[in-house]
């Protein structure tokens, strides 16, 4: 998952409480918040923070839809039968994580079509980390250990989400995403320990292409995430950017360290006061311009995407005609 777009819309979104009762609900809501419980769907909540899990969870399903296809360009050119078995499970359980999401988005009162069509005419976001190449095998096994370990650390928190239908698909997901990141690991452990000077050498230039933009996958500095304090105070999010962004780091060192490889950064340390690892400064220059659309492949990515969709209509067509005969015979029976 990949939820650095997790900052809320603007502040003139936000509705003036207009009645007594809108005051009321708004106190219980808060109250409820503030104690550590969950939101149903049917639970009366603000519009702005209806809003913000739209655009989150939203952000979050396109990401995995589009987060299948750098990989599915190398199924058919994986080394070994395990390995593109292995793939195409990764591949179905994202698709599957995709599913999950729109399904809690719907609870929300914005069909699928919405979402897709904000997605497809290029007005609604997903990480980052999916417009650049993957090119070679080796990019398909840091994916699996920086991308979907970033994602990890990400969405575990969302396992405590305010908003209860996210929460519940969270759970099986994160037990999904760490399979992907062992996967990805292992395939980079066996190619460092058994592989050929080339094959290593194909690892560590994976890993200095990788790292930084997985980085950037926690989303902006706190101090410049203007509307992630709102995220935290509704529960909405459970630990900052920053923070994040220092546990995945810390963590990966010591596996990097494992794996033989050098991280790609000359002012990354032990600090032994902090204990935790410094590291150096992020080119937020390349985050915002690629999320603005201007990345190696945010054109190809959206394209593809476009291009499944219409592909596709035959089999949406197909099973909607299914379920109309099916409901006109169960009427007639």
């Amino acid at each position: 998952m990949y939820t650095q777009s997790m900052d809320v819309g603007p502040k003139e979104e936000r509705k003036a409480v207009r009645s007594v009762e809108e005051a009321e609900l708004e106190a219980r809501f808060e109250a409820r918040i503030d104690d550590g419980g969950f939101i149903e769907a049917k639970d009366w909540m603000p519009d702005h923070y209806r809003k913000t899990l739209v655009r989150q969870i939203s952000q979050h399903a396109h990401s995995e839809i589009v987060g299948m296809l750098p990989e599915g360009n190398w199924v058919t050119r994986a080394p070994t039968l395990k390995r593109k078995a292995i793939l195409l499970a990764k591949i179905q359980d994202e698709g599957g994580h995709g599913l999950y999401l729109y399904a809690a988005a719907e609870t929300l009162g914005t069909s699928r079509d919405q979402l897709l069509d904000a997605l497809h005419t290029g007005r609604a976001k997903y990480s980052s980390i999916f417009n650049y190449p993957t090119l070679n095998w080796a990019d398909v096994g840091v994916i699996g250990w920086l991308v979907d370990g970033a994602a990890i650390m990400n969405q575990v928190p969302l396992c405590r989400c305010s908003y209860a239908p996210y929460a519940r698909a969270m759970i099986r997901i994160c037990r999904e995403e760490s399979f992907h990141q062992r996967q990805g690991y292992d395939a980079l452990l066996v190619m460092m320990r058994d592989g050929t000077d080339a094959q290593r050498a194909m690892v560590q230039d994976a890993v200095n292409r990788w790292w930084w933009p997985s980085l950037m996958m926690f989303g902006p500095p706190d101090s410049e995430s203007t509307h992630s304090a709102q995220s935290m105070r509704w529960g909405i999010k459970r630990i900052s950017n920053d923070d994040l962004r220092q546990k995945f780091i810390d963590a990966t060192a010591q596996q990097a360290q494992v794996l033989g490889v050098s991280l790609p950064d000359p002012l990354l340390k032990w600090n032994e006061d902090r204990q935790h690892w410094d590291f150096g400064p992020i080119d937020w220059d390349e985050f915002w311009r690629v999320v603005g659309g201007d990345g190696p492949c945010n054109r190809e990515r959206l394209a593809e995407r476009v291009q499944a969709w219409e592909e596709g209509a035959w089999v949406r067509e197909a099973a909607l005609a299914h379920a109309r005969k099916r409901a006109t015979r169960q009427e007639a029976a």
